[in-house]
């Protein structure tokens, strides 16, 4: 596809968590849900919360805050964001993430500018800013990439 037939925006979801705001296509998110019902379990990593009966599939629920080296954030303002996973595995079609709030809808265009002042994360692609706001893409293969190496998928 050429530059020329690249849509004028793209939309996006807008998503908190802790102090960062990420950005994701809205086509990523198949549903949000709010947080309950989060099994823990034993051993886990840090950043696996633990699981979630959705729609007959147990799912991984995972803080974005501690991949991004952040306190885990979890109280009443917290939902759970449903992903679409990227990769083409019948075991494994999405995961959760927590995060605060309501997401909301941006579009995005030609305007949105790279933010080179701001430190990434390890499951961050890009720190960009729009409106005077700093957003920041993650790195959403890095994340499956992080739940499948863990084995508790499959």
């Amino acid at each position: 596809m050429t530059e020329q037939n690249l849509p004028p925006f793209l939309t996006c979801l807008l998503l908190n968590v802790a102090e960062r705001k990420m950005l994701v296509p809205n086509t990523a998110v198949a549903e949000l849900v709010p947080y309950r019902n989060v099994e823990t379990i034993e051993h886990a990593p840090q950043w696996l919360i633990g699981q979630l009966e959705w729609r007959g599939l147990r799912l991984p629920v995972i803080s974005y805050a501690v991949l991004s080296e952040q306190p885990a954030q979890v109280d009443e303002q917290s939902r759970i964001v449903i992903v679409n996973a990227m990769g083409a595995r019948p075991d494994f079609r999405f995961y959760a993430l927590v995060i605060q709030g309501i997401p909301r809808t941006l579009r995005v265009d030609a305007g949105l500018l790279e933010d080179t002042t701001s430190e990434l994360g390890q499951y961050e692609l890009q720190a960009v800013k729009q409106h005077g706001e700093t957003h920041y893409i993650p790195d959403l293969q890095a994340i499956e990439n992080l739940i499948l190496g863990s084995g508790i998928i499959g």
